[in-house]
């Protein structure tokens, strides 16, 4: 994707200005092209200390002013913009939309049908560009479309295509997914701790231990399966700990927890 695309962001919040900060360093966008507009003075002051991006308290001027429309307000405020600014006039506009819970077809319809509109579920390790994002396209969207929020969710980390029915599905996995490492990690360091580790030495471990393990199935292709049997050596420490693990139900607990957070966005959907 050039780097003369022209993007606004409504909304300013976090995941916002990780994807500001992304498609600049990445050359996707240029900063004098971006243009961000938010509820209060001290988001937008933030977004553009964060980003060099301009800021503007009119929802108006950000639409007129760019091409390509980030959309990364609270879900229940979504349908008002949309409505506010009269987005339908704007079909020769893509707006790409991270507000969890809000459909395509929701979206489409307060335009009258003639939005161009994506829905994305990016997560939150894409504030240090290693996220893991889907997205899916809408009903008047082609490939071209498809090609910029790549280039979008590129800059920031990985990212997959999706029927809109699997976003739910990618919610639970990716989108909660980090809380459930986080765990993981913590319970690492304890048992390092346990063991007398400094609590200082065992969180780095511990932490490092996790994203090089990622780094392994992701950069090599290997299953999981494969990997951990590479390491696993008869009669040895690592089947002691797996054998462990196995005891604690630890795969039907993360099976478990990724269909409740599924199940959950669902609910949230729905309302």
């Amino acid at each position: 994707m050039c780097g003369d695309m022209k993007l606004g962001v409504i909304g300013c919040g976090k995941m916002a200005t990780a994807l500001v900060k992304g498609v600049l360093a990445q050359g996707v966008v240029k900063g004098v092209d971006v243009i961000g507009v938010a509820r209060t003075e001290a988001s937008r002051l933030r977004f553009s200390e964060q980003t060099g991006a301009r800021n503007t308290i009119s929802i108006e001027e950000v639409v007129r002013e760019s091409e390509v429309l980030i959309l990364a307000t609270k879900p229940h405020d979504i349908p008002g913009i949309i409505q506010m600014a009269e987005l339908g006039k704007f079909p020769d506009k893509l707006f790409i939309s991270v507000a969890a819970g809000v459909t395509l077809g929701a979206m489409e319809k307060l335009t009258g049908g003639t939005g161009r509109f994506i829905r994305t579920m990016p997560n939150t390790p894409s504030l240090v560009g290693k996220g893991a994002a889907a997205f899916s396209l809408g009903s008047n969207c082609g490939a071209a479309d498809r090609e910029i929020v790549q280039s979008i969710l590129g800059a920031v980390g990985l990212s997959v295509e999706v029927p809109e029915r699997l976003i739910d599905a990618v919610t639970g996995l990716s989108g909660s997914g980090p809380a459930y490492i986080y765990l993981v990690i913590e319970a690492l360091a304890d048992g390092g701790v346990q063991a007398g580790l400094p609590r200082i030495d065992a969180l780095k471990l511990a932490a490092q231990t996790v994203a090089g393990a990622a780094a392994m199935v992701l950069e090599t292709g290997l299953h999981p399966a494969v990997l951990k049997d590479m390491v696993t050596s008869p009669g040895g420490t690592t089947i002691a700990g797996l054998a462990a693990l196995e005891d604690g139900a630890i795969r039907s607990s993360f099976i478990a927890a990724v269909s409740a957070a599924v199940a959950r966005a669902k609910e949230l959907g729905k309302s």
